[in-house]
């Protein structure tokens, strides 16, 4: 089992956590619950209800829509996020291609949590925008570049 340090440093890494402070992760790690899947055993299906994000502590995982590969995720790499905050359908099925350990966080308790850790939502919603903006900034250069050609 991980401890709560060792729990930060793999949420440390997530996309969506980037501007979490470390001491607010410890919050994070609290409600993170470690569970292992074996080869094979799917985590969630197409269109199972998102209920949490998953963080790879070891292992790979395939997000695959039937044969089709959508991407994998390897030791570090966090998959489901939006689940978080969201509550669409998952659109991929999750497949772990070895023996995985992974961290995965609960919507229900990260909601509990947000509710008593102001901070945490004002650093998760900092790093959202930004992520926004990005694309944003992204979608204006693309179409400008498009536009003079």
């Amino acid at each position: 089992m991980l401890t709560t340090i060792e729990k930060v440093i793999f949420l440390q890494n997530v996309d969506v956590f980037a501007d979490v402070p470390t001491e607010d992760l410890a919050y994070l790690a609290a409600i993170a619950e470690e569970i292992k899947h074996e080869k094979d055993d799917v985590i969630y299906n197409k269109d199972d209800q998102s209920d949490a994000l998953y963080v790879v502590l070891d292992g790979k995982v395939q997000l695959h829509i039937d044969e089709n590969v959508v991407t994998t995720a390897e030791t570090n790499d966090a998959f489901g996020t939006w689940a978080l905050f969201d509550e669409e359908p998952r659109v991929t099925t999750a497949t772990p291609l070895e023996d995985s350990k992974l961290i995965r966080i609960d919507r229900e308790d990260f909601y509990d949590l947000l509710s008593d850790h102001g901070q945490i939502t004002q650093a998760i919603f900092k790093t959202i925008v930004k992520k926004f903006r990005g694309l944003v900034e992204k979608f204006e250069t693309e179409s400008l570049k498009r536009s003079t050609n």
